[in-house]
Order: structure tokens, then sequence, then C-alpha cells
């Protein structure tokens, strides 16, 4: 399936494209080590925000300390900066079955959806945590950007609609990651215009999960928190930003 049909639907949920300035930034070399390394904890906060999920509304706590062991080697490398990289890709399993809890209304759809999700994640932080050895990028602390804070301030406070908010902020991550890897593949070298690419074919239906999830979840119809969310997803892509990432507004 060629990646622009993959984009068509990505690009008709967004309400805004990537503006060109970003992108000429984005592709400067000097740029190139705090792409790939905002771009390497954005897949470790995807993962933790399953997971998040998955513990806090689906499982026990048997279950929830599994997924916790199973997340551990990749917070350590990178929160503590302990153990070999290398190591990882053998680390990204599941140690026991992960089974809900009797009172979850979520249950087994919301697990199965997100492990799925969560293993997928993972390796792709090993696969950048393997371009930044290629390319000589030393990882280090940067500070996140605006984008995801921008979105989540907005979370409704009771539930289900803050878990409904939440999967819906997280369906808009994930467009606008699929998104900006098209936009960066024509411009970059082959071995990161290829790594994009694959990023965007495993990753073009995530979004698509959440919206899904957070379907499944509400008792109303989320059409119009959908809308909501994607207007202020533009605002905080195309107003001006002084922090450049991987998720930044138009460069200031």
């Amino acid at each position: 399936m060629p990646h622009s049909q993959l984009l068509e639907p990505i690009n008709n949920f967004l309400q805004c494209s990537t503006p060109e300035q970003w992108v000429e930034q984005a592709i400067k070399k000097e740029n190139l080590s705090v792409i790939l390394i905002d771009h390497l904890i954005c897949e470790l906060k995807a993962a933790q925000s399953a997971m998040f999920l998955i513990r806090k509304y689906a499982v026990d706590k048997e279950s929830g300390d599994a997924l916790l062991a199973w997340l551990k080697p990749f917070e350590t490398l990178i929160y503590k900066r302990e153990g070999d990289w290398r190591d990882l890709a053998a680390k990204n399993k599941l140690t026991k079955s992960i089974i809900p809890k009797s009172n979850s209304p979520y249950g087994q759809g919301l697990i199965d959806k997100m492990v799925l999700l969560i293993k997928e994640e993972l390796h792709h932080f090993y696969q950048v945590l393997e371009i930044m050895d290629e390319y000589g990028v030393e990882y280090q602390s940067i500070t996140p950007c605006r984008y995801a804070k921008g979105m989540l301030r907005h979370v409704k406070t009771f539930e289900p609609n803050a878990l409904v908010d939440k999967l819906i902020v997280g369906a808009y991550i994930e467009a606008r990651s699929c998104e900006r890897f098209a936009k960066l593949a024509p411009h970059v070298d082959k071995r990161l215009g290829d790594f994009y690419i694959s990023l965007l074919r495993s990753e073009a239906r995530h979004y698509q999960d959440y919206l899904a999830l957070a379907q499944e979840i509400a008792n109303f119809d989320i059409t119009e928190r959908i809308s909501e969310f994607g207007k202020i997803e533009a605002k905080l892509i195309l107003s001006a930003d002084e922090d450049f990432k991987f998720h930044s507004g138009t460069p200031a």
C-alpha cells in the first residue's frame, strides 16, 4: 500500500498540515539530534501512556506490576542512564498474560490493543536508538515541548470523560507524528527516510485504535470532542513557537 493512501485518512483527521517553516528547520543538520532525541522520548511516552491506561482502568495489581517490569529497563536507560541500549531488543516482552480485573468495564479489548501498541512503540524506541548510534547522536536530556501539555490541560476531570479525552489526545499525537514522518521522509537521507516511512506504515492505524476505544468507552457520541481537540491541536501546530522539537509549532 503506497504511503499516500495511508496518509489520506490522517490528513482528513488533522485540521491543519505541518507548516513548511517547521520542515525547513527540521531538516537542518544541526537539528538532527534534537529531532531524534525528542522522537525517542515520544516513543517511550506513547508506551507509558498506553500502559498507564491499562493499569489505571483495566487490570489487577499483579498484571499491573508485570507491565511495569516490562517497561523498567527502557525507563532506566533514559532516566538513570543505566544499562546498554543493545540489550533492550531482547527485553521487549511481557512475562505473563495480562488479565482484566473482574470489575473492569473496559476488559480485554483495551488490554489487547494497548499491549500491542506498547510492544510496537518500544520496538520503535529501540530502532531510534540504533539510528542515533549510526549517526553519532548522543542521548541528552531535553525539555518537553508545549504540545501534549497544551492538549492535556483541556481534558475533563471526571470519568469516563477524562479517559475519553486522553484517548482523543493520544489519537492526535499519533496522527501528527505520522504526518510529520511523511513530511520529513523526502528531505532526509535514504536510511532515515526509509525508517520514517516504515514507522508511518506501522503507526498509521494507532490513532484509529485510540478513537475506537474512546467511542467504546464513552456513553455519548464523541464527534464533538474530537473536533474540539482538533482545533486545539491545530492552534498548537500553527501558532509561533520559540522551542523547536518534533511536535513544536511554527518556528518563531
